[in-house]
This record gives C-alpha cells, sequence and structure tokens, in this order.
C-alpha cells in the first residue's frame, strides 16, 4: 500500500513516515502546497495524508487535485485546527476522515487500516481470489487455506495484483508502486521479474494456479481468464 504524507512539520513528517514504513507502507513525502500539487498529477496513492496548513496554499485546496487525479485514493486530514468548520469543509470537499493533532501513530494506523478495508476490501481484512487469500492486517497470504511464506515486498506486489484484477499494469508502474520516490536508484526492472518469479513458484508449490499473465510489449495482467 503507498501512502503520501502531506505535512510541513518536517518532524512530524518523518516519524510518522517513519513509523508507516515499519507497517510495511511505502510512503512519499511532500512538506509543502507545491511538490504535493506535482506529486498528486503524477503518481498514484492508495492513503493521502492531508495536513491543512502549508506553505505556498491550503491543503483543502489539493482536495480538487486528488478528486482529478487521485479518484482512488482514500484521504485522512491531519490538522492542529480542532474547527469544526474546518472538519465540516473537509469533508464535504471529498476526505474520508479527520484527525486532530496532536494524536496517536497508533490510531493513525487504525484509521489508515480501516480507510483501506472501505476503500479496497468492502469492508473486510480478507481479500480473497480463487484459491489465494490475503489478510491485509496480518500482512499474510494463504493457498487453499495454508499459509505460505511471502517477502513483504512479494506481498506488495501480490496485493497489488489483486486490487487491480483484469488490468494491464506496466513494468513502470509495479516499479513505481514498489520502489515510490527512490525509483530513479532503479538501474533496470529485473527485481519485477524477480519477484514475480518467486511469488508464482510460491503459489504453485501451495498447490495453486499461476494468475499473472505476461502482455508482451504492455506488462503484466491478474486474471483467471
Amino acid at each position: 500500500m503507498k501512502i503520501l504524507i502531506i505535512e510541513d512539520e518536517i518532524d512530524l513528517l518523518i516519524t510518522i513516515s517513519n513509523y508507516l514504513i515499519k507497517e510495511n507502507y511505502i510512503c512519499d513525502l511532500a512538506d509543502n502546497f507545491q511538490k504535493a500539487d506535482e506529486k498528486l498529477s503524477i503518481y498514484e496513492y492508495d492513503i493521502i495524508l492531508l495536513d491543512i496548513t502549508l506553505p505556498g496554499g491550503s491543503g483543502l485546496d489539493l482536495i480538487k487535485t486528488i478528486k482529478k487525479f487521485q479518484v482512488k485514493a482514500g484521504v485522512i486530514i491531519i490538522s492542529a485546527k480542532n474547527s469544526l468548520d474546518d472538519k465540516i469543509f473537509g469533508l464535504d470537499l471529498g476526505a474520508d476522515d479527520y484527525m486532530t493533532k496532536p494524536f496517536q501513530l497508533s490510531e493513525l494506523n487504525s484509521r489508515i487500516k480501516a480507510l483501506l478495508r472501505r476503500r479496497h476490501f468492502d469492508g473486510t481484512n480478507i481479500l480473497n481470489f480463487k484459491e489465494i487469500s490475503i489478510n491485509t492486517d496480518g500482512k499474510s497470504v494463504s493457498v487453499n487455506g495454508n499459509e505460505i511464506i511471502i517477502t513483504p515486498k512479494e506481498y506488495d506486489v501480490l496485493l497489488f495484483f489483486l486490487i487491480n484484477k483484469n488490468r494491464v499494469l506496466t513494468k513502470e508502474a509495479i516499479a513505481e508502486h514498489l520502489w515510490a520516490d527512490n525509483i530513479d536508484m532503479a538501474n533496470n526492472f529485473d527485481f519485477i521479474y524477480t519477484h514475480l518469479n518467486n511469488i508464482r513458484k510460491k503459489i504453485k508449490n501451495a498447490g495453486g494456479n499461476d494468475y499473472i499473465k505476461t502482455i508482451y510489449g504492455m506488462g503484466y495482467k491478474f486474471s483467471d481468464l
């Protein structure tokens, strides 16, 4: 799962990012309005944590960009303002939740999980596809009811495929999802082939089928068709 954290308090920005990375989220960071606006127009996110007061503009104005480019993303406003008007205005604009600073990181994590369940998993923490089952709370994968050993990156790739099943995903989209802001550090896409081969092998060894289809010249698609 990929999260954009928009927050101008650098210490808080880093603290939130470090905590969520330990929870196996992929995090992009923006500490002002312009950086946030650029990222929102280029990259795709599952969750956006949005501060209202930002250098260069209001976080509430970024919701317009979110609605244009981030249709599938959930939005949690995080702000020092404990104003009912700000809360109502933000929710009316399209935000999904609102948290007032200071807050516990564990509560933020719980709200992120709840929002992901509502947005992507029909309110449950279990995502099923044929004989494959993903527990998004435990970050575990089972095939035919038996849990398989999978790395955090393999889990993230498989979850990315299941959320986008029957859609062609380019190598660039997969790489950007896995590496976020560090994608420029990748010399090639060999790491994608490695992850996909490992996922296929582990699922097959557990008695499952290979649903990762190679679409030559385009990318990959997770489908039983």
